[in-house]
């Protein structure tokens, strides 16, 4: 019963931090959080393959961003064969007239990076994970997570700086 507890404790900790991740890779607050939901559920059926002592964190990123490969590649293969929704990316976007400024503009500039660097910029620059986790969770050389996130970092610099 601990070390069920202990888990289940730590994950909920993560769910704020499980949710930023979700939103920089999808892009939108639905798919956000549909994408945490389903992360949440695939580790607590596989939560026998954790081994306690190790970073929950990192595993859940993994689980997640595996997640949302799958979910990338299978809306590639349905959009061939279904119109996408109307207005689907302007729908439903909660809390931006809460949103300060600042955070707008960097968002929005997250937005236009490339999928490889918005990994590395959200997982090392917002989630504070370290060089070498990042390169461990996204299975790249420590050097390929450092030139990204140097060509993240200084792209987002210059589209908030030119706002």
């Amino acid at each position: 019963m601990n070390r069920n507890s202990s888990f289940e404790d730590e994950l909920v900790s993560l769910l704020p931090r499980l949710r930023r991740f979700a939103h920089s890779l999808s892009r939108s607050p639905a798919d956000a959080d549909d994408l945490t939901q389903a992360t949440i559920e695939r580790a607590i059926r596989s939560r026998d393959q954790w081994a306690p002592g190790t970073r929950l964190d990192s595993w859940m990123y993994r689980i997640m961003r595996n997640l949302w490969i799958d979910t990338a590649r299978s809306r590639v293969r349905k959009a061939k064969f279904e119109a996408p929704p109307e207005d689907a990316a302007t729908v439903g976007y909660e809390g931006a007239a809460e949103a300060s400024a600042e955070l707008s503009e960097v968002m929005a500039a997250m937005q236009t990076l490339p999928d490889e660097q918005r990994e590395v910029v959200s997982l090392i620059l917002i989630e504070g994970l370290g060089y070498r986790e990042a390169a461990e969770l996204l299975e790249l050389p420590i050097g390929t997570v450092s030139s990204r996130l140097v060509r993240g970092r200084t792209a987002l610099l210059g589209l908030v700086g030119e706002q």
